[in-house]
């Protein structure tokens, strides 16, 4: 246990750094609110429950080993992080979203999760990099996931808390409109730098 310290920085930094998650909760956040985004980032943090799942598990690999089923899964994601970045593009500009629109629901949260090819990236570096607990594997796994967990789910508030600040603080409908711009370029630039990695 004497590497948690080092695990839980590792782990903030992974999960903390601009992604689809980390920047489309705060996008969330800015085009609804705090309150309004909690049910997505909860979403997004049961989605990377499962991400932690299927790559502790070692399904991923064995996944991505089967024939035909990466070049699927990549256009599935992106076809989900174009329809999500087009959500926030067309998200009513801050101040007017109190009055309209409906923000993404926890379910879409999960699922972006599960098609964020990051999350998968940083749950395998984190996984294969530690061990906590040794000579127990499950005790390993289990005390890396609570970890993981924890952090994942004070890097997500955090960014929404974030993009929330922006709806305090933008009142102008033309620059509220820029910033849900800028957050869904900054999602597919995130998503396309993910994929070339």
């Amino acid at each position: 246990m004497s590497d948690v310290p080092q695990f839980l920085a590792v782990a903030f930094a992974l999960t903390g750094s601009p992604g689809p998650n980390t920047l489309s909760v705060a996008a969330v956040g800015a085009a609804f609110g705090r309150r309004r985004g909690l049910g997505y980032m909860a979403g997004l943090t049961l989605g990377m429950l499962g991400v932690i799942a299927i790559v502790g598990s070692g399904l991923s690999a064995l996944l991505l080993a089967l024939p035909g089923v990466a070049p699927a899964v990549t256009v599935v994601a992106a076809a989900y992080f174009l329809w999500l970045a087009w959500r926030i593009a067309t998200a009513p500009p801050i101040g007017l979203a109190k009055a309209q629109g409906q923000p993404p629901r926890w379910t879409e949260g999960a699922l972006l999760s599960l098609v964020n090819p990051k999350a998968y990236a940083a749950m395998a570096a984190a996984f294969s990099g530690f061990t906590l607990v040794t000579g127990a594997p499950v005790g390993d796994a289990l005390v890396k996931t609570a970890l993981l967990m924890l952090t994942i789910l004070a890097v997500n508030l955090a960014w929404l808390l974030a993009g929330s600040l922006l709806t305090r603080i933008v009142r102008n409908p033309r620059a509220g409109r820029i910033i849900n711009l800028t957050f869904a370029g900054a999602l597919l630039v995130a998503v396309a730098a993910t994929a070339l990695l």
